[in-house]
């Protein structure tokens, strides 16, 4: 197998763990299955199951039980200090499947390339699939106020 087809593999298995461990983990898992879908039809109904069965392990990992990680932002790639080994383990099943997949069908390395790009990128920026923070606030007097979408670090003397 080519060099280029395993560093594709290697990426796509990194991106899809890094979006199911995302709010936006749908989209990834729809793509993901799609692929499977047209290029092994009878292995579709196992990637779907094992994708929703990382995505659990995923959120246990992080200790995420309703919606939202505790102390962390849950969307975007994981920094090195949140990679568990249940992440590891799934990036490292996935990368061997992706390439698989590319031994047997080479001729999806372009789609693969596209479905990273496009539907396996976490984004950090507000879009349709993640919703925007907006922050009120009305002062009155001598009152402060502060606020943050992330760590906020206030010294007052």
């Amino acid at each position: 197998m080519e060099a280029e087809l395993l560093a594709l593999a290697s990426v796509a298995g990194t991106a899809l763990v890094n979006v199911l461990a995302s709010e936006t983990w749908e989209r990834g898992r729809d793509a993901v299955v799609g692929l499977w879908r047209r290029a092994q039809p009878g292995r579709t109904a196992d990637v779907e199951s094992d994708l929703a069965e990382d995505r659990e392990l995923l959120r246990t990992e992080t200790g995420q039980q309703d919606g939202s990680r505790q102390g962390s932002d849950f969307e975007g790639p994981a920094s090195d200090a949140d990679v568990g080994p249940l992440r590891e383990a799934a990036v490292d099943a996935w990368r061997a499947r992706f390439v698989r997949l590319l031994a047997r069908h080479p001729e999806l390395a372009p789609e693969l390339r596209r479905m990273i790009d496009e539907e396996l990128t976490v984004s950090t920026r507000p879009s349709d699939h993640q919703p925007s923070v907006v922050f009120n606030a009305s002062p009155s007097g001598n009152a402060r106020v502060y606020q943050s979408v992330r760590d906020q670090h206030i010294t007052e003397r």
